[in-house]
């Protein structure tokens, strides 16, 4: 579910491995189709350490450490969420990368965001990258568009710098 090729995400896992970077993902609206896509190639295990579906809104509170008073007064379709989601999961599972999805795939709008906005963050300890979009299309295509954006950010988060 992806427009990424096996052979292009094995490239981005070598490049990963090379800077010797290991990538935790935390993922709401993508259900976990960011490191599904991650671990297709082979040799995966030398850069994935693992992955947080968390869908409701608590997960993201108590497993990832996204504030609950920005949950409250935000919801769960944010920036900043976003953040707390990457900087939670890298912490958590002790990678030096943690990437974040979180946004409406549809039917219907959430937390008054419609339909096809996303964010996706990634989060190291040099940078930090937090990216808004709005995606057409279906619910699968919405979630597609996701996982590429949040691949492409991922290869784009200055490795090994």
């Amino acid at each position: 579910m992806t427009s990424w090729s096996v052979d292009r995400v094995a490239a981005l896992n070598e490049q990963l491995v090379e800077a010797g970077e290991r990538v935790a993902v935390a993922e709401s609206l993508t259900g976990g189709l960011v490191v599904a896509a991650l671990v297709q190639p082979a040799g995966a295990s030398r850069v994935v350490v693992g992955a947080v579906v968390a869908y409701s809104t608590e997960i993201k509170a108590t497993i990832l450490g996204v504030p609950e008073a920005l949950l409250a007064e935000r919801g769960a379709v944010d920036a900043e969420v976003a953040l707390h989601m990457a900087r939670g999961v890298r912490t958590k599972m002790g990678a030096t990368i943690g990437v974040a999805t979180t946004g409406v795939a549809g039917p219907d709008p959430q937390d008054g965001c419609e339909v096809g906005t996303v964010f996706v963050a990634v989060v190291t300890d040099r940078t930090e990258i937090v990216r808004e979009a709005h995606f057409e299309g279906s619910r699968d295509d919405i979630r597609s568009s996701t996982v590429d954006l949040a691949l492409q950010l991922l290869g784009n988060s200055g490795l090994g710098e």
